[in-house]
């Protein structure tokens, strides 16, 4: 772990760089690629650090809490670091995985289910209302 990190750890703070950015969705992703292996402690971490990413992202004109489903769906698979190749299994088709990240293909149930498992996050996130 970075210095940086275990300072994070101590004390966190509002994120004011790009480079504290891009070191505290390095950890966010760490802790979400770990699904149902985080420790309670470490999930309070995740939820904390999602907080400032998503205070720095509105700061800086990324898409507020009412994203798309695309939306959502391209974040969780860059903050995870995931490949898109991950998301064939669940798709079927590259054209697919596309249409999906770019929101002109609906997320199914079943697709939803099965994302929501891949990130540990709820299906429900996946779905329009």
């Amino acid at each position: 772990m970075t210095n940086t990190n275990e300072n994070l750890l101590v004390r966190p703070r509002v994120i004011e760089t790009d480079r504290q950015y891009r070191e505290i969705a390095g950890r966010f992703g760490d802790l979400l690629g770990k699904g149902r292996a985080r420790t309670g402690n470490e999930t309070e971490l995740m939820r904390l650090l999602g907080v400032l990413i998503e205070d720095y992202d509105r700061r800086h004109g990324m898409p507020p809490d009412d994203s798309t489903l695309a939306e959502s769906l391209r974040f969780l698979l860059e903050h995870s670091q995931k490949p898109i190749a991950d998301l064939l299994p669940i798709f079927h088709q590259r054209s697919h995985v596309n249409e999906a990240l770019n929101g002109k293909r609906r997320i199914s149930p079943e697709q939803a289910k099965r994302l929501g498992k891949m990130f540990s996050v709820k299906p429900a996130l996946f779905l329009s209302l």
